[in-house]
């Protein structure tokens, strides 16, 4: 199940005078957002197609500046805004490693077949990303491999779950 997009951050706030935007990353590092250009910007529920003319890292976060946006009142039109790429854009992942919004979406089972819903979205935790499953209650299971993931199946749309149900 490919999306057509991703998000990779959103618009946060404005910076300086001359049209600068703060952005939040969701890349890791979160300075890898700067290697996608142009980014698809939302504006108003429609997707734009924004090159990033200059963005940097400043204090412990990021800036950009973008075409067309040379002053703050227009980039403050921007705040809120997502900011995604063409699905297509991201780099194949490694063998055994998956990118989020790939598993978003996916019917989680278990090895005996029980359905357990689908993945809202995932938490990163620290010590393990964690599987945000919403069925007819929502659970949280740990992404780890061999453990409790035992296999995913991107074609079928499908995570295999060592869990117990009534957890």
């Amino acid at each position: 199940m490919q999306h057509a997009r991703v998000i990779l951050g959103r618009i946060a706030g404005v910076y300086g005078v001359r049209g600068w935007v703060r952005v939040v990353s969701e890349t890791k590092p979160k300075d890898n957002i700067f290697d996608y250009n142009p980014w698809l910007i939302n504006l108003d529920g429609s997707w734009q197609s924004i090159e990033v003319i200059e963005g940097k890292p400043h204090g412990k976060g990021l800036v950009a500046h973008l075409a067309g946006y040379e002053d703050r009142d227009l980039a403050r039109k921007l705040v809120g805004a997502e900011i995604a790429i063409e699905r297509e854009r991201l780099p194949a992942a490694a063998e055994g490693e998956y990118y989020w919004a790939d598993l978003v979406g996916l019917k989680v089972i278990t090895l005996d077949g029980t359905e357990l819903g689908v993945v809202d979205h995932l938490l990163e935790t620290g010590a393990n990303d964690v599987l945000v499953v919403q069925g007819e209650r929502e659970r949280l299971i740990p992404f780890v491999q061999g453990q409790y993931v035992r296999e995913v199946d991107l074609g079928a749309g499908l995570i295999r779950v060592d869990w117990d149900p009534e957890f």
